[in-house]
């Protein structure tokens, strides 16, 4: 009796041990489950305040106005959105993205009222060569014109042609292409902005930009240009081969396809000095599509060209 009062307790069947190892594996989880929704909270309460403040620094910058810091400021806020996707819910990005598409709205309508009113330098190469002789020149070789401020430059409704500008004509300016139709336009120079609308069948190759193109009502064209912004409205069937320092953004669009810039001609360097672009910087696949919202899934109005299908001569 003393040496069965001494023995050790009987193993428990194994049965009952896998039961008590579940119950304890299912606390655990639960346990982690509640850690994780507690960051998830704290994440998600961070960003809103964080969210919050950005976008209301954005406005106060709008109404300044300071548009160049406005620019930066919402750039950095889509990044924040981009990093936070993750852990928010759907609704919260929803509208998340829907406040940067009206500040990204109230940024280009504040734009174009600071513009100058556009007064058109030149249509066509004969109207420029028939131009008449200013009356700064007609003063003789010592008679030297003030330096003007850029004004904005256009080609309009032209149709079939091939156009060249050069630096002098483009440096700097407002540059507006309008209601082209199977026209070849060559810019070599650095403008300051670029504006493509209701252009047709056509091919727009241009040095780079300092600040924005926008294309708006386009098709069937090739477009190929460095610069800081693109945002593409309206527009279908289109390749654009594009360098670009932040995240290009189309809406209501379809059929635009994007590759990197592989245009080039002699001066271009010069050219992308005198648009300060940093050339290390190329986000050219990275697109924000306005009218599809699902993160994890590609939008269906834009892809990437296959690389047999791209242009590598553009002579």
């Amino acid at each position: 009796m003393d040496a069965q009062a001494l023995a050790p307790p009987a193993p428990l069947p194994e049965r009952l041990q896998r039961r008590q190892q579940e119950r304890q594996q299912q606390l655990e989880r639960r346990q982690q489950e509640k850690r994780e929704q507690k960051v998830t909270e704290e994440q998600g309460e961070f960003f809103q305040r964080t969210f919050q403040a950005e976008r209301a620094a954005v406005e106060q910058l709008l109404a300044a106005p300071a548009l160049e810091e406005a620019a930066l400021r919402l750039q950095q806020l889509r990044k924040f959105l981009s990093d936070s996707v993750r852990f928010l819910p759907s609704y919260d990005l929803r509208q998340a993205q829907e406040t940067l598409h009206k500040l990204q709205g109230a940024l280009n309508d504040s734009r174009d009222r600071l513009k100058p009113k556009k007064k058109f330098a030149f249509k066509c190469r004969k109207k420029e060569a028939s131009a008449p002789p200013s009356s700064s020149s007609s003063a003789g070789p010592a008679a030297v014109a003030p330096e003007a401020a850029p004004v904005p430059s256009g080609l309009i409704g032209l149709e079939c042609e091939t156009l060249v500008k050069g630096a002098a004509e483009v440096e700097k300016r407002d540059v507006l292409l309008s209601d082209l139709r199977n026209c070849t336009v060559k810019l070599l120079g650095s403008p300051s902005a670029l504006h493509v609308r209701h252009v047709r069948d056509s091919r727009v190759l241009c040095g780079p930009v300092a600040t924005s193109v926008l294309v708006d009502g386009c098709s069937g064209c090739v477009l190929a240009f460095p610069c800081q912004q693109l945002r593409a409205h309206d527009t279908r069937d289109t390749k654009v081969y594009v360098q670009v320092t932040s995240r290009a953004i189309v809406e209501d669009c379809s059929g635009i396809q994007f590759a990197p810039f592989s245009w080039s001609y002699e001066g271009m360097d010069r050219d992308f000095e005198i648009s300060g672009l940093d050339r290390s910087r190329n986000n050219w696949r990275e697109v924000d599509d306005f009218n599809w919202l699902v993160r994890d899934v590609q939008s269906p109005n834009w892809s990437i060209i296959p690389e047999r299908e791209r242009i590598t001569h553009w002579d």
